[in-house]
């Protein structure tokens, strides 16, 4: 999904023209970007953190002339998925008979989810009352 359709959706969902939704869009985006830029870590319930991490010096190595590089330490994002977002992509495995040898018998599989809508993740506590996904 591209920022442009995720404007769209907004603007469908939320019965806004295009230009307001690019507007919340854009707020949502500018937000985290700041909260992470100030070492701050931004939680959205039901969904996951992200978080800033630091990577220390290294030796790199330049891929076209093979020589020795040195890479300075920087801080980079980083996106940690929520439970129930895990979960709604993790299959449960396959039983097997007590022998520990699969049964011929089919086995179920993970159910099919449709897409989460807002209130499935809700708005969190404490939130300002609007969507947090």
């Amino acid at each position: 999904m591209t920022k442009a359709e995720l404007v769209e959706e907004v603007a469908r969902a939320s019965e806004l023209n295009k230009r307001d939704a690019e507007v919340i869009v854009e707020t949502v985006f500018d937000s985290i970007i700041g909260a992470l830029h100030k070492g701050e870590k931004v939680e959205l319930r039901g969904f996951g953190s992200f978080r800033t991490r630091e990577r220390g010096p290294r030796r790199g190595r330049n891929p076209k002339t093979g020589e020795p590089v040195d890479v300075p330490a920087k801080r980079v994002p980083y996106f940690k998925p929520g439970k129930e977002l895990k979960e709604f992509f993790t299959e449960r495995p396959a039983a097997t008979s007590s022998a520990g040898a699969a049964t011929s018998e089919p086995q179920p599989t993970a159910d099919v989810h449709e897409p989460a809508s807002a209130t499935q993740f809700g708005s969190g506590e404490g939130s300002s009352g609007g969507p947090t996904s």
